[in-house]
């Protein structure tokens, strides 16, 4: 451990207060991200949370990304304005796209154990496409269930119109996550 470096025990495990730093600021980058939010026809907005979210996973590795996601998700649920289009509670997590919220600890996950393994490889795209296909099989599941739609309005409502988009994320994802973990680990900051 550095010199001035503090931890905390928590079920028998130890964290670094970097580590919780860390998290926060990963936490309050998908908040901001999720305020760059396009309303769609379907209900579903187009955001930046899908790009800020696997970016934590792969800059942090899977325990401290999920760790973020899962930290945002908390300060939605007791209120604060932190989902899309600067609403919080429990009314967004349980309403038609509150699925695709609840996936996002999924994909931090999967870009997570990439950047764990340090892939650099087609696995780490496929890892990437993973957490994109779980969110979106969550997201629409849940949509379907609480809006009634069948299988193809949900997929008009919740897909098509996002994957254009969703590649150019998945994409810039990759890309920005290396340089952006390669730099702060140069800069002593991972």
């Amino acid at each position: 451990m550095r010199e001035g470096q503090t931890k905390t025990v928590r079920d028998g495990r130890a964290f670094a207060a970097p580590d919780l730093c860390y998290t926060a600021l990963f936490a309050a980058l998908i908040a901001v991200m999720a305020q760059i939010s396009i309303p769609m026809p379907g209900g579903v907005p187009m955001t930046l949370q899908t790009l800020a979210v696997p970016l934590a996973g792969l800059i942090l590795g899977r325990k401290r990304g999920t760790a973020a996601v899962l930290l945002y998700l908390l300060l939605g649920l007791v209120g604060l304005p932190v989902f899309a289009g600067m609403k919080g509670g429990p009314g967004i997590l349980l309403g038609v796209t509150g699925g695709f919220l609840f996936s996002f600890p999924l994909m931090a996950y999967t870009a997570g154990l990439a950047a764990d393994k340090k892939l650099r490889d087609l696995r780490l795209w496929g890892l990437l496409i993973l957490g994109t296909l779980l969110n979106y099989a969550v997201g629409t599941a849940w949509y379907m269930l609480l809006s009634g739609n069948g299988l193809l309005p949900a997929l008009a409502a919740c897909v098509i119109p996002f994957i254009p988009t969703t590649v150019i994320k998945i994409v810039l994802t990759g890309l920005l996550g290396h340089l952006l973990k390669s730099a702060l680990c140069r800069a002593g900051l991972l």
